[in-house]
């Protein structure tokens, strides 16, 4: 099991222009805290403005020790894989942000839908 709070699995390059081929890096459903699966918090505000609207700007303030160009590779390889359904990227991708990242500000592109 990966430690999240650790460490960034790394994703090549077609991870990130296509979208991650499995979930062996992810969190599971049951490593999920439950603030994250009710999508309550700012991350999983962050991520739904990122996958819907596209972001305008974004500010990432890594915690101590975290390579942010690798957590934002991560992300993105992540948010495009059709591996997981909706809700589960949503919840684990701001898990894992609300983990490498202190504080986000952002603003979004216009509404695509």
């Amino acid at each position: 099991m990966i430690d999240f709070s650790k460490e960034i699995p790394e994703v090549d390059n077609t991870d990130v222009a296509f979208g991650v081929s499995t979930l062996d890096k992810f969190p599971t459903y049951e490593e999920i805290p439950d603030e994250f699966q009710n999508g309550h918090t700012k991350w999983n505000k962050l991520f739904n403005d990122w996958f819907f609207s596209g972001l305008k700007s974004l500010e990432l303030t890594p915690k101590n020790g975290i390579d942010k160009e690798k957590a934002q590779r991560y992300i993105r390889a992540h948010m495009k894989t059709f591996k997981s359904g909706h809700e589960h990227k949503e919840s684990g991708l701001a898990y894992v942000m609300s983990l490498w990242f202190d504080d986000v500000t952002w603003e979004k592109s216009a509404d695509k839908r």
